[in-house]
């Protein structure tokens, strides 16, 4: 047994892929508590560490020099092989936030879902799309900001109906002063930061100073900001009444799933909440807590100088020290005994006590939906894994096809994939289903994991073509194959019908409809993804076919629309004066390319 020193452990199984990545200041203490048995005699008291060691082949210790080396250690092997059983933060990319462009001389704000390291400013990430949308709206009806995107921003001849409405300066179009308008991305800065009591004190103070000065007309512009954004602060909550930022942490879980909450406070009202669930995570409490406020300040748009727990850290000093260089200046984390801030943290693990009870309850659903179809379809496992896969293309064209995926009942988004095809047969859907699941299944190992039911969209014809492909690549594990094909109401019939290999009549799917609703809703995901990528496909197309049959328009000349235009549509509707102005574009080429739009 290594000796009482400070280091992390690394915990393999009997594959020697590695499980789980820990660090302790006792390694030894540690390592013991993992294998002391209970009165009962079982190898665990606790539920989630038993099962944790019963898939433990071995483990490696690494000794370090201090308990920071060993918090920074444990942070790469983490990254570095994202064990099962480790708390690891999913990607904040299906998150919308607001983006800041400082980088423009007259920065706007735009929705984005992926924060990267470029100068701009983020604000967020928000719970929802309509929470950021109302935030925006609430934006563009009181601050003068542009509204317009880049592209329009750049090619605008004349301001648009914001600046006839009074909501825009038309920086676009009008000699803006600079300054000015920094003033506004200052208050809006401040908005978004949630410092609006404090933008409301600046605004109440110019327009006394306009009133003073009896410029009336400024004072009333300011004087119905500031009545907008006291109604925006009457629907938000007060928590506190010391007006600090605060990120308050709540925590719920049971030995399968976990909850962490995190409330956010700015100058003492409660902006927003977001929830992170765990499955089959093998950490205490306070490891996790301490693990999730080490990757999500990593990458975080703000961090508070105060961050409040529901229990202490053995750690605390070293995620301050961390979370402090992020911020630039000191960060604090608590764990409050009385008072308002105890409160605020009872509070938060409520929230999360509740959203676990949603979550688990979701899950039963969806496992109870799972447990039903496989003794409607016979298969031999819980379909945990769907695949479903759809063809789209018009007379064999920019052929495409979609693959969703279905983990727990749920779709995994990330896991989606689209398809270009190759056939050489693209109007043979036959051949074109053939291609995308040999693409998907025929890598071997790469091909993993394997869907416990694959489903296709269209008869019997696409059926059989499925079985063929999985039955010539020799896959071990046993897919399960159906194919769903729409209703024929000429023939009467009143719902979908769902095809098995070797069964000539549909499955019966039982009363209620809830299965066949369940199998839809996934067909309807595969569609619907094959879809948009094929216009996206075709529209590109178009573009390039209706710009190449234009005499004299070559490689450049076509670049040059693009770039400026942006669309044939704006290409068809501009001016030969328009046209003509453009490099490398004269009256006579202008006149072919008006000519030739107009009749396609």
């Amino acid at each position: 047994m290594v000796s009482s020193v400070t280091g992390v452990y690394v915990m393999k199984d009997a594959e020697g892929r590695v499980i789980y990545v820990g660090k302790a200041r006792n390694l030894k203490k540690r390592l013991v508590s993992y294998f002391t048995k209970s009165r009962t005699g079982s190898l665990h008291p606790d539920i989630k560490t038993g099962i944790l060691v019963k898939k433990i082949s071995y483990f490696e210790t690494i000794i370090t020099g201090t308990e920071k080396e060993a918090l920074i250690l444990e942070s790469n092997l983490i990254k570095r092989y994202r064990p099962r059983y480790n708390v690891i933060l999913k990607d904040d990319k299906r998150y919308p936030c607001l983006r800041l462009n400082l980088t423009n001389p007259y920065p706007n704000l735009t929705v984005v879902r992926k924060i990267k390291k470029d100068g701009d400013l983020y604000f967020g990430p928000f719970a929802s799309s309509v929470a950021v949308r109302k935030t925006l709206k609430i934006i563009h009806k009181t601050f003068k900001l542009r509204k317009c995107k880049i592209k329009d921003f750049k090619n605008r001849s004349r301001p648009c109906i914001n600046h006839q409405m009074g909501a825009c300066l038309a920086p676009c179009c009008l000699d803006v002063d600079k300054n000015r308008y920094n003033e506004i991305v200052k208050e809006v800065i401040l908005f978004l930061k949630g410092r609006t009591p404090d933008l409301i004190q600046k605004i109440k103070k110019e327009m006394i100073s306009a009133a003073n000065k009896q410029d009336y007309e400024k004072a009333a512009v300011l004087r119905d900001k500031m009545f907008a954004l006291e109604q925006v602060i009457e629907k938000q909550v007060a928590v506190t009444n010391d007006f600090k930022d605060r990120d308050v942490i709540g925590f719920a879980g049971s030995h399968e799933y976990s909850i962490i909450t995190v409330l956010f406070v700015r100058s003492g009202f409660l902006l927003g909440t977001r929830h992170f669930n765990f499955s089959e995570i093998m950490s205490t409490e306070e490891e996790m807590i301490g693990a999730f406020i080490r990757q999500y300040y990593e990458k975080a748009t703000f961090v508070p100088k105060k961050v409040l727990i529901p229990t202490q850290l053995e750690d605390a000093s070293l995620l301050e020290e961390l979370l402090s260089s992020i911020k630039g200046n000191k960060v604090s984390i608590l764990e409050p005994k009385k008072g308002e801030k105890l409160r605020l943290v009872k509070l938060a693990s409520r929230n999360a006590e509740n959203s676990l009870k949603e979550f688990m309850a979701s899950t039963a659903t969806n496992t109870e939906i799972l447990i039903k179809l496989r003794k409607r379809l016979k298969t031999d496992n819980i379909p945990k894994r769907i695949e479903c896969f759809d063809i789209s293309s018009i007379s064999g064209t920019e052929a495409v096809a979609g693959m969703v995926v279905f983990e727990d009942g749920k779709a995994n988004k990330s896991l989606f994939r689209k398809y270009k095809l190759k056939s050489f047969n693209a109007q043979d859907d036959y051949s074109c289903m053939a291609e995308v699941l040999k693409r998907r299944y025929g890598k071997g190992d790469k091909s993993k994991p394997y869907p416990d039911l694959m489903m296709v969209d269209g008869g019997k014809g696409q059926l059989n073509i499925a079985v063929s492909v999985i039955e010539s690549l020799k896959i071990e594990q046993n897919i399960q194959i159906i194919s769903i094909a729409k209703k024929n109401e000429n023939k009467g019939e009143t719902q979908d019908k769902i095809y098995k290999p070797g069964q000539v009549n549909p499955v019966n799917m039982g009363k209620g409809g809830e299965l066949l609703l369940f199998l839809e809703r996934i067909r309807n995901e595969s569609h619907g993804l094959a879809i948009s990528f094929h216009r996206n496909r075709r529209g590109k197309r178009f573009i390039r076919s209706a710009l190449d049959s234009i005499p004299g328009v070559g490689k450049k000349r076509k670049a040059v629309l693009l770039k400026h235009f942006k669309s044939i549509k704006k290409i068809r509707a501009a001016t030969l004066e328009e046209l003509s102005a453009l490099p490398g574009i004269n009256h006579k080429i202008a006149a072919k390319i008006k000519n030739s739009l107009a009749k396609s």
